[in-house]
């Protein structure tokens, strides 16, 4: 693959995490019943992050959980014979919570599809919001974030990567060409 272009360094990944998180306090008026789960992998630090910011604002910050969506994947039988899975870990009841879904690129929808199925299995929140840092565009199913990062309009022929110093040692999201 060969980098097109950089979308977000590490200062924009910041200041759109900042943002983002008076966002959801502003429309959830605070953090009471307020959840941030995270889907495996990259939604996970992303909603760890947010969760600072809000402790920053608020004093306090709200639960975190970890949503493995793996096995609610429509195309399982595609990707592997044995998938990895990274296991859920929400310690804590979702019934009645205000959920806010947290993940790195929204692109044609189906993972956030598989996330909602996986979350409703667990309970009935209250309601589910969507946190995106990237939306590219190409939907396939109705689905919309609620609270995005940036859009950054794309060909189906390139590739969005979230570079997060947790996982890849460097913050930066960049689009390549395949």
């Amino acid at each position: 693959m060969k980098k097109k272009a950089m979308i977000l360094d590490e200062g924009a990944i910041r200041r759109a995490i900042t943002r983002i998180s008076h966002e959801i306090l502003e429309k959830n008026k605070g953090i009471d019943n307020l959840v941030l789960i995270g889907i495996h992998t990259r939604g996970i630090p992303i909603a760890n992050r947010i969760a600072k910011q809000i402790e920053k604002i608020e004093g306090k910050a709200p639960m975190i959980g970890e949503l493995d969506i793996t096995l609610y994947r429509d195309d399982l039988s595609t990707i592997a014979k044995l998938p990895v899975l990274n296991g859920t870990k929400i310690d804590f009841d979702i019934n009645d919570k205000k959920v806010i879904l947290v993940d790195d690129v929204l692109y044609t929808g189906r993972t956030v599809r598989a996330a909602l199925d996986a979350l409703l299995d667990l309970g009935r929140p209250e309601f589910i919001q969507l946190m995106i840092l990237v939306d590219r565009g190409h939907r396939e199913l109705p689905i919309r974030a609620d609270y995005v990062g940036k859009n950054v309009p794309t060909s189906q022929r390139e590739i969005v990567k979230v570079n997060l110093k947790e996982i890849d040692g460097k913050d930066f999201v960049a689009i390549y060409e395949k």
